[in-house]
């Protein structure tokens, strides 16, 4: 099976799954969809990756967005997998991705966007490949009020994890989460799982989206879901 049949295919799947009604649970991802991180985090990992495998800037930065919504350790893995350097590249990145973490920027509209769909009695939750404990800190000083934060634990990530989590914790059925991604991955875990996805058009583009994902429907900023939803 070719890789455009399969693209078919899953979003046939997707579809075929979920009966869209009006969402009780808008999750979004955060780092390129609340937080305007993914330029920093890219220029990190493309410094990193150069000193450790047969790869120049340029396309570590290209590889690192097409595997961008895992951890940086699955995204070596991905990219380089079994390599020995993976362990001490991970390492590196994260230590100079803390370093300066905290000083990103939500984007503009994010706060606004969360504090209508609230009061629309919409829960709004954060689900991350970040760790848990730095997503948790960001969401703390931002000052914006969550109902969930979801971050990466061991055995605990983005995706089913997060997504059967907010099913048991707040009685909310599949058919009415809309989980809102920058990245190709982030549509990936919406279709495996049934939920209706929105794409953040930004590492990726509008065209990109609809070719991997024809039924999901694609904004520019987060400001559109305050009358999209």
């Amino acid at each position: 099976m070719n890789r455009t049949h399969f693209k078919t295919l899953r979003g046939e799947v997707a579809s075929r799954k979920t009966i869209r009604t009006e969402p009780r649970a808008v999750v979004f991802d955060f780092d390129g969809t609340l937080v305007d991180s993914m330029n920093a985090f890219a220029d990190i990992a493309s410094a990193v990756m150069p000193k450790h495998y047969p790869i120049d800037a340029e396309k570590a930065r290209l590889g690192y967005f097409e595997t961008s919504g895992l951890p940086f350790f699955q995204q070596l893995e991905d990219l380089f997998p079994g390599h020995p350097a993976n362990p001490v590249a991970a390492e590196e990145y994260e230590q100079a991705k803390v370093a300066g973490y905290f000083d990103e920027p939500l984007f503009e509209d994010a706060a606004e966007t969360i504090s209508k769909l609230r009061e629309r009695g919409i829960a709004v939750i954060v689900s991350s490949n970040n760790f848990q404990h730095l997503v948790e800190e960001f969401v703390q000083r931002s000052g914006i009020v969550f109902d969930m934060v979801l971050g990466f634990k061991p055995g605990f990530a983005k995706g089913a994890d997060h997504f059967r989590h907010i099913e048991k914790e707040m009685g909310i059925s599949r058919n009415a989460i809309t989980f809102v991604g920058d990245s190709i991955k982030d549509g990936e875990r919406a279709a495996d799982f049934g939920i209706t996805f929105i794409a953040k058009k930004g590492i990726f583009t509008r065209e990109r989206f609809a070719a991997e994902f024809p039924n999901a429907r694609v904004i520019s900023n987060l400001a559109e879901l305050k009358t999209m939803l």
